[in-house]
């Protein structure tokens, strides 16, 4: 089978470059193109993250592009606090000397889906979802041609991780996000529910470490740097892995699963700005708009992405 063709749209953040990693080093996927956006933290340091990523993969031949430097209508909240004051904080790694395309990633995005065949790409987001809305606003005919949109977003049973409501990417520019739930497209949403059953415990990072690969060695890096607050925010015994899952979603389906469902942005609520309200049970009349995955084989999970950071020098 030919491999799946997928643009990534991301704002790196150590988990939004492990699964960087995990796309790179999967066979089964094409990375056409790496567009960043604003988020975990700016522009400017999300697309020179971003630069280090596809170096350390040795694929510098991905072409990026930056994106959307504030989100549609609000002022940009980032997450320093999270990630470190340069969002890859944990490895040493070079500086990049990779360059980034001139064009604009929304016009990126635009030109790459105009001309594949109609759902022959796809659109994987693990960041707010500026691009690919103002894209959409830019060219409403992009909508017939894009496969599929894979998004890191929502919450349901586990509340926000920002706010006690709000899921960080919707809550970052929820205009965004409305826009596209909205669209009409088909979406499959990888919501905290999923994520946070993929703890990255001391013996799952030590397998990633002892395969001793330069990749595999910085992914545990980052990852043990990000989980600090995480553990100390939930009390667990390990921090949440995010932005991986949406990859290993095109490559294993298999182990996730989830149900059709309704999924609206809420924009006006005072304590609810940014939440995903999620009509798991159908209560509404509102016809689902989003596949929304609901639990993961986390072992399964850990394998994988174990397993093909191997592959990565």
């Amino acid at each position: 089978m030919l491999p799946q063709k997928i643009i990534i749209d991301t704002d790196p953040g150590q988990d939004d470059a492990v699964a960087l990693l995990l796309a790179l080093a999967s066979p089964e996927l094409s990375v056409e193109g790496v567009v960043t956006v604003a988020g975990n933290v700016p522009l400017d340091r999300t697309t020179y993250n971003a630069r280090q990523v596809l170096e350390l993969a040795g694929r510098t031949d991905v072409p990026l592009h930056a994106g959307a430097a504030r989100p549609m209508r609000r002022d940009l909240v980032t997450a320093e606090h999270v990630h470190g004051p340069t969002g890859l904080d944990g490895p040493s790694l070079p500086v990049p000397t990779m360059p980034v395309r001139d064009k604009h990633g929304v016009d990126f995005l635009i030109e790459s889906f105009r001309a594949a065949t109609p759902g022959e790409l796809s659109l994987v987001t693990l960041g707010p979802l500026t691009n690919i809305a103002m894209a959409l606003v830019k060219a409403p005919d992009i909508a017939a041609r894009i496969g599929r949109i894979v998004m890191i977003a929502g919450t349901h049973l586990e509340g926000g991780n920002i706010t006690p409501a709000a899921a960080f990417n919707e809550y970052v520019d929820p205009e965004a996000a409305d826009l596209v739930l909205r669209s009409g497209l088909p979406i499959t949403m990888v919501p905290m529910d999923v994520t946070h059953r993929c703890l990255s415990t001391k013996a799952r990072l030590d397998a990633l470490r002892a395969l001793g690969n330069r990749a595999a060695v910085a992914a545990a890096e980052m990852l043990s740097f990000s989980e600090v607050f995480d553990m100390q925010k939930y009390g667990w015994e390990a921090a949440p892995l995010h932005d991986p899952c949406a990859i290993a979603f095109l490559l294993r389906p298999d182990i996730f699963t989830g149900r059709k469902v309704h999924v609206g942005i809420e924009l006006k609520g005072e304590l609810t700005y940014g939440m995903s309200v999620v009509d798991w049970w159908r209560v509404t009349d509102r016809v689902p708009n989003v596949d929304f995955l609901h639990d993961i084989d986390a072992d399964a999970f850990y394998a994988l992405l174990t397993q093909r950071l191997a592959r990565l020098p």
